[in-house]
């Protein structure tokens, strides 16, 4: 989920707008120090701010290798029409431990191993929105002959759809048998058909025709009262003959489809559906069709209109009528438009429309869709949870309370967190403290639990739990804030320091980097505010800090009047002397200041991606990666940094490939190292030690800098599947 879900509290208690320019004066010396005498603790907390832990509207049980390890017993037994949601919710527990890759790899896997059509469109659609910004590596892939399938259509003709012919037996015949034809009157024009061609339609038309009926002993029948047009009976007729529909305009096959359903003529509804499914292009389209889709119980037509629909995700949510479609479908409807996928359906909707605005009224439809679509107990409180997270961020508290208590009574004990976080807004603080107490002490403690019982407590009692919750779950950023800010009040600026460091140490989380700068700047180090600022703007260009307030750009700009400027040898030392003590944070910033500078952007970028790898910040580094081969001053650069961009995206021998083409326009050590770290991690087969030493030694003797020629003098590390340092 990319949605931040920010506390209410925390907004509620900043009551002064935030001036960065207060703090940031052109001239130097404006500011007093932090030990100056005239500054206090109050003028501190007015920009040191510490929001508290959100409510995440996400899956998390209290034992996950349980919950794993049940779900892969499950789908070793499970029919293979099940396999798809298990995948689901294990990508919903992967997405609560944050685990991107795995989370794709789930939804990989449910979209291969997808049983109808319409869990293809779905998961094929999911797969698409996480990865948005990557359609790059269609493009690289169909370069190498090679095509990558979730981006593409799908043949929506596949889906099948029961089809009953007409059951003559059941009618009895009591037809004039001499009447070959039969003379349909729409208005003025007479419409010649085959009597028996047209009764085989359908059961109507048969016992009409050949039953006890008047129509059946007669040979002129008035249609005009059917809402079927002459043009439209002469396509029927000709259909009952042939079979098959031949070019017809839409507005005909709608008009077509609709006296088709009248008569239960269903080879002929299904015709319709399959001709008006292959005409659907736009949204345009698929908004009108859509209608007329569940009107007249079109499968075929609803799923074209719903792969344009998910083709255009997030965008598409902006239209209103493609949210009403979703919106207000009853269960009927929705099995018409996505049969039994509707959950999968409302979980997606529910993610995007959240990633977009979490308080919105489109959200809160979905995920009520979500909650009538969900089947099981853990699909309930999943819907349940995720409602009550969106509640409680639109203040409609008592809404909230009933949706997070039958999360908890379907055994989603994270959901607690919920209600105590309503009972404090309520005033019922030692209330909320309890429960959560009543959770540490009934199950094995998380640092969740801890983590949110401090915000019920003060003084040593909230220290000792958020101690705690950092001893238990290290990743938590909260407990390190909240620390480092606390210090800070007190004027204890190198402690608050070293303890924001112990979390930057490990996890480079943007809420941290916002934090360590305003720790600098409230000791006006500038140097070291500009490289976190910097730093942040590399990692996310259009990042806001202080609650979303204040660019970050333009705080570096105000910072920027404090810090001399560099000249291009002063970056390329600075650089060196940061890579070379592996300083990532510095190394990031001296070379965001440097692509500001202009220079070999290429070879910057690309530098800057593999930094970002190296901080496990995947998707900036695949950012950067693209914005290199976008400045690639060569041919043959520019296909080292499409090698990259395959590889890293698990196309391992094309990426490879990339690197030959590179080799033969150029011998360069970056094609070179390409093409041996490539080849060691795709094979298994210890033989190819000598020609991946070889492909280093060539790389050695081609120019280039220390810095990246050093990743080549340190052994190789083997076997060749175990991947060479980025350093």
């Amino acid at each position: 989920m990319r949605t931040f879900f920010p506390s209410d509290s925390c907004k509620e208690s900043q009551l002064n707008a935030i001036n960065p320019q207060s703090w940031l004066q052109v001239e130097r010396g404006k500011l007093s120090k932090l030990s100056s005498s005239h500054t206090n603790s109050s003028s501190i907390e007015s920009f040191i701010k510490v929001p508290e832990p959100p409510i995440l509207p996400f899956f998390k049980p209290i034992d996950y290798v349980e919950v794993l390890a049940q779900i892969h017993e499950e789908m070793e037994s499970c029919s293979p029409q099940e396999r798809s949601t298990l995948y689901l919710l294990q990508f919903q527990i992967f997405r609560g431990l944050g685990e991107t890759k795995l989370m794709r790899r789930s939804l990989r896997s449910a979209w291969q191993r997808a049983g109808t059509v319409h869990e293809k469109l779905v998961f094929g659609a999911w797969l698409r929105y996480e990865k948005q910004g990557e359609e790059l590596i269609a493009d690289l892939l169909a370069t190498c002959n090679k095509c990558a399938q979730e981006f593409g259509p799908v043949d929506v003709s596949q889906l099948q759809v029961e089809v009953n012919g007409c059951s003559k037996e059941t009618v009895a015949m009591n037809g004039d048998k001499s009447l070959k034809n039969v003379n349909f009157k729409i208005g003025d024009e007479i419409i010649v058909c085959d009597r028996q061609k047209i009764a085989s339609l359908s059961a109507p038309f048969h016992a009409m025709l050949n039953g006890y009926f008047t129509e059946s002993s007669s040979q002129d029948i008035d249609l005009s009262e059917n809402n079927i047009s002459p043009l439209g009976m002469r396509t029927i007729s000709e259909f009952s003959i042939t079979g098959s529909l031949s070019e017809v305009h839409p507005d005909l096959l709608l008009e077509i489809l609709v006296f088709s359903n009248k008569f239960c003529c269903e080879r002929l509804k299904d015709a319709c559906d399959r001709k008006l499914a292959s005409l659907v292009c736009t949204k345009d389209d698929a908004v009108e069709f859509m209608e007329y889709a569940i009107e007249q119980n079109s499968p075929v037509l609803a799923a074209s209109c719903l792969q344009v629909f998910l083709h255009e995700l997030p965008v598409c949510l902006n239209d209103e009528r493609v949210v009403e479609i979703f919106s207000h479908a009853d269960r009927q409807q929705r099995s018409i438009m996505v049969g039994q996928a509707s959950f999968s359906l409302y979980c997606l909707l529910s993610e995007v429309a959240m990633n977009l605005d979490p308080r919105s009224d489109k959200t809160v439809c979905f995920l009520e869709q979500l909650i009538e679509s969900a089947e099981t107990d853990r699909e309930k409180l999943l819907a349940f949870h995720q409602l009550g997270c969106v509640r409680l961020l639109r203040k409609e508290y008592d809404e909230a309370e009933g949706l997070f208590e039958k999360a908890v009574s379907l055994g989603h004990v994270y959901s607690i967190a919920g209600l105590a976080r309503l009972g404090y807004i309520k005033g019922h603080k030692l209330c909320s403290y309890e429960k959560l107490s009543s959770v540490i002490s009934s199950v094995n403690p998380l640092g969740w639990m801890y983590q949110e019982r401090s915000l019920y407590c003060e003084g040593d009692k909230r220290s000792e739990d958020l101690e705690k919750a950092t001893e238990l779950d290290p990743t938590l950023t909260y407990p390190y804030m909240y620390r480092a800010a606390s210090l800070m009040m007190k004027q204890n600026v190198q402690a608050a320091l070293a303890e924001i460091n112990r979390v930057l140490g490990f996890k480079l989380a943007l809420e941290c980097m916002e934090l360590r700068f305003c720790l600098y700047l409230a000791i006006e180090d500038y140097k070291a505010a500009i490289r976190d600022v910097q730093a942040i703007l590399t990692l996310s260009p259009d990042y806001r800090m202080f609650e979303g307030r204040v660019a970050a750009s333009h705080l570096r700009t105000l910072v920027r009047e404090h810090v001399g400027s560099w000249t291009t040898a002063d970056c390329w030392m600075q650089l060196y002397d940061r890579w070379s003590s592996v300083d990532d944070i510095g190394s990031l910033s001296v070379i965001y200041q440097m692509l500001e500078s202009g220079g070999a952007k290429g070879v910057l970028y690309f530098r800057q991606s593999l930094l970002l790898l190296r901080l496990n910040c995947p998707d900036a580094a695949m950012r950067s990666l693209e914005l290199a081969r976008r400045h690639a001053s060569s041919e043959h650069e520019r296909l080292v940094y499409e090698g990259w961009i395959l590889y890293d995206t698990g196309h391992c021998e094309e990426g490879l490939r990339k690197a030959e083409e590179s080799i033969k326009i150029s011998r360069s050590f970056e094609a070179f190292f390409l093409k041996a770290y490539a080849l060691a991690d795709s094979s298994l087969d210890s033989s190819c030690s000598s020609t991946v030493i070889s492909l280093l030694e060539n790389a050695l003797k081609c120019p280039s800098d220390n810095l990246r020629k050093g990743q080549v003098r340190f052994p190789f590390p083997y076997p060749f599947h175990q991947k060479i340092c980025y350093v």
